[in-house]
């Protein structure tokens, strides 16, 4: 009975699909003018419409990277590996990459500097079946994770599309996900990036190096005048300064179709 409510949790999470789909030229401009291989996806989810640059890599499959640090965190506030999205983790005491990630820290400090062993180490407190339950369970893209419970994001065999990443975000930013309210309340509490004249901007940065080129990720959503903007944004990471174009390719992205 778990694996048939999982599977239609699933169909139902693949419908969007099935969105009338408009591409726009001013956002495949943007990515011709900063000379990048990707794709952009709205989900205007007034309107059940999509509209983006490069439609067939927006329903193509990635590997999530830090992007599941989103639903990582819903899952283990949802069955306790935290209590609060301040309760303190341990990073483990190794060297890492990023001197910032060097520290034992809660999910609200960890998503902002996106610390991976943190996040390595809520995976492990949850554990692989509960793991495994709750990503069949909330339709997130292919829903597999292997039998390694703190890996699956980074290098696989979980993988999803931008237009499954934006079809996600917008249940999460409505409350529709198979999980707690007050999980959902916290989790777009720690992703909120910024406000301005009338709306509000969550999001989520990932970054995989493999396979070459890596994949770079930016998702999240708009809430304008009581509309849910839903986005994904995913580039082919060729050198390390494509990088920090994920952001700002997505924000005049979001302009050019006057979201922000």
């Amino acid at each position: 009975m778990k694996h048939l409510f999982a599977a239609v949790i699933l169909l139902l999470a693949n419908q969007v699909h099935a969105l009338d789909w408009q591409d726009s030229p001013e956002v495949a401009k943007l990515f011709d003018i900063a000379g990048l291989q990707g794709t952009f996806v709205l989900y205007d989810t007034a309107t059940d419409r999509l509209i983006g640059h490069d439609r067939s890599r927006a329903e193509t499959r990635f590997i999530p990277a830090s992007t599941f640090k989103i639903p990582n965190s819903l899952i283990g506030l949802s069955v306790g590996a935290v209590k609060t999205v301040d309760e303190v983790l341990p990073y483990g005491g190794k060297p890492q990459p990023i001197k910032a990630w060097e520290q034992d820290m809660g999910l609200r400090e960890a998503i902002k500097v996106s610390n991976v062993p943190v996040y390595q180490e809520l995976a492990r407190c949850i554990g692989l079946e509960r793991m495994r339950d709750n990503v069949a369970g909330m339709g997130f893209g292919n829903g597999e994770i292997g039998t390694v419970v703190d890996n699956f994001w980074l290098v696989g065999p979980l993988q999803i599309s931008a237009v499954e990443q934006a079809e996600f975000l917008a249940r999460l930013a409505r409350n529709e996900l198979p999980f707690p309210k007050d999980a959902q309340t916290k989790v777009r509490e720690i992703i909120q990036l910024e406000q301005g004249n009338g709306w509000t901007l969550y999001g989520k940065t990932g970054w995989v190096n493999v396979p070459n080129p890596g994949i770079g990720w930016w998702v999240g959503w708009v809430i304008k005048e009581s509309r849910v903007y839903s986005f994904a944004l995913n580039i082919d990471i060729m050198q390390a300064s494509d990088a920090a174009k994920r952001i700002e390719l997505g924000k005049a992205s979001l302009k050019s179709l006057g979201v922000l």
